[in-house]
């Protein structure tokens, strides 16, 4: 219609505002090298787990000013996608829990050593299925026990206790709260609890819910870290250890530890106190 109506009529009738035939879209501003080095740097150092916010807060402490959206941008501009993967869960045969639900799901103890928990998964591997047994201090979510073997055995939830008792010492009263695995009914682990004056509490069964800070640290082992291909026992081992005793309790960010890993929470509280 160029010629014959003008453009203020011809937008009138396809009822369009002038601001959209006048307006020149602007080319999205460079990323700058250092900005992209620390965001693949972080991406790459977390296996492509982390989102935009979690990114934003790394990116926050290495002195790059981004909000959640511009940090979802800019992952979006690198082609750094989000990498999300999906376990199944195995039943357990129990017998009649010897403890109550002492801990009703009170997952923020105000100190340390008031109240662990524990429990076992179980990791695919080439020669069959390798089991990991943690025990987790609820005041700082800190992993301070834990042991592998190629059977989940009450003698693996042993081992992971024993670490976190002797790099614990913790008095008398410490609860340990796990579900209803026959590991942890068994006569030998309510032997060992009592004979170091720990109050046992448990799961009520089936309820995920009543264990949920454990559950979710392995599933951020599961979906964040292990890598897609199935490895072998040690080499999974070896991995399954890396994010235990150094990625998770030293490098990883918790919201609810205010964006602090595990270890650092836990000394800015030994100072204030």
């Amino acid at each position: 219609m160029r010629g014959t109506l003008s453009i203020r009529r011809t937008l009138a009738i396809l009822g369009w505002p002038r601001s959209s035939f006048y307006a020149k879209p602007r080319p999205p501003a460079p990323v700058s090298h250092a900005l992209a080095k620390a965001a693949r740097r972080i991406h790459r150092a977390s296996r492509g787990h982390l989102g935009a916010r979690m990114m934003s807060k790394h990116l926050r402490e290495k002195g790059f000013d981004l909000g959640r959206e511009k940090a979802a941008t800019l992952m979006r501009r690198l082609d750094l996608p989000r990498r999300k993967r999906r376990f199944k869960h195995y039943a357990r045969n129990t017998k009649p829990a010897p403890a109550g639900n002492v801990l009703a799901q009170q997952f923020d103890p105000a100190h340390a050593n008031v109240v662990w928990a524990g429990d076992i998964t179980f990791i695919p591997t080439r020669q069959g299925w390798l089991y990991l047994a943690i025990v987790v201090d609820l005041f700082s979510r800190r992993i301070i026990g834990w042991a592998t073997s190629t059977v989940a055995d009450t003698r693996l939830a042993l081992e992971a206790s024993h670490l976190a008792f002797a790099s614990r010492e913790p008095a008398p009263g410490l609860i340990f709260h796990t579900d209803q695995g026959c590991q942890y009914t068994s006569d030998a682990f309510v032997s060992h609890l009592a004979a170091r004056g720990t109050i046992q509490s448990m799961s009520r069964k089936g309820n995920c819910w009543d264990n949920a800070v454990v559950e979710r640290i392995f599933r951020s082992l599961k979906h964040e870290w292990l890598e897609e291909d199935v490895l072998s026992r040690d080499e999974v081992r070896a991995d399954v250890i890396d994010f235990v005793a150094r990625y998770y309790n030293h490098e990883r960010l918790h919201s609810t530890l205010d964006y602090l890993p595990p270890a650092e929470f836990e000394r800015r509280a030994a100072i204030r106190s």
